[in-house]
């Protein structure tokens, strides 16, 4: 049974309901409630293979969920990571993916493309709109630079960036489609100290400038200094989910993160078949982008 604490009544961003998805007979994510409110900050963790990152492409359209629906201000998505984009959710990953010989500021002007209405004649005969647009990404481009500490870097490879900044990066580049709901994975995985405390910052600054917030991380204690909600997957079901407080004390989660079985857990070979699906399930998804 998932436990859940509700919040005041807000404006919901995302609604996930149902959602489940099945590789073959392994089912990685089984009927998962979940939504994300204006103003909010809200946590996704679990053990590894708990199915987080499975959710995640669920939501953004990188894979077509079993069962189950992802809705965005009240509009159904589509499976289609373009149009999720365009229709206001953005997101980092796990593994950073960047355009390493590309400038910083060409990396953010990428993620500009979703918001620029120019087509391809205006692009190549360089007209009068085109040229407007232009100048207005690079505008757009340039203080996100700024709000993310790179504006100094702007012509920088992004390959020569420390591992931090490259991070932020990649915040920046997503913020770049105007998204309404930020979708953030693993943002402090490799950091040292300095540079998490760095990206609590950033990211709490997102959501003060009326972004939504939606991130996983296994760093315990970062995820419970940032969010106003955590929801805890265990074997790609939801187990928990409220405030930093209620999360932190529930049995089944300290269980969970101890190794320790409780009622109606999964075996550790159940465990294993979801994890090596879920790898198999992304390295394709990864070769059909290439």
């Amino acid at each position: 049974m998932t436990t859940t604490t509700t919040t005041a009544t807000a404006t919901t961003v995302l609604d996930a309901s149902g959602v489940t998805m099945r590789f073959g007979g392994l089912t990685a994510v089984r009927d998962v409630d979940l939504t994300v409110n204006t103003g909010e900050i809200v946590g996704l963790i679990g053990p590894n293979g708990a199915g987080k990152t499975t959710f995640f492409n669920c939501l953004t359209g990188l894979y077509v969920p079993t069962e189950g629906k992802v809705a965005y201000k009240g509009t159904v998505l589509p499976p289609k990571p373009h149009l999720v984009t365009q229709a206001g959710i953005a997101r980092t990953f796990q593994n950073i993916r960047l355009f390493a010989n590309m400038t910083v500021l060409e990396n953010v002007l990428v993620g500009r493309h979703t918001r620029t209405k120019e087509g391809l004649w205006s692009a190549l005969l360089r007209l009068p709109g085109f040229k407007k647009a232009e100048e207005e990404s690079r505008a757009r481009a340039m203080e996100l630079l700024e709000f993310t500490g790179l504006a100094a870097k702007a012509d920088h490879l992004a390959r020569n960036l420390p591992y931090g900044e490259q991070r932020k990066l990649e915040i920046a580049r997503a913020l770049a489609s105007e998204p309404g709901l930020l979708l953030l994975d693993e943002p402090t995985a490799g950091m040292n100290p300095q540079e998490t405390r760095a990206a609590e910052e950033l990211i709490f600054a997102i959501r003060d400038k009326g972004i939504a917030v939606l991130v996983i991380e296994h760093d315990i204690r970062f995820i419970m200094n940032l969010c106003d909600r955590v929801a805890v997957l265990v074997q790609g079901e939801k187990i928990v989910e409220g405030p930093a407080e209620v999360v932190q004390a529930d049995e089944r989660v300290i269980a969970a993160y101890l190794g320790t079985p409780f009622e109606g857990a999964p075996g550790e070979a159940e465990a294993a078949e979801v994890e090596a699906a879920e790898a198999d399930a992304q390295s394709s998804t990864e070769g059909d982008d290439k």
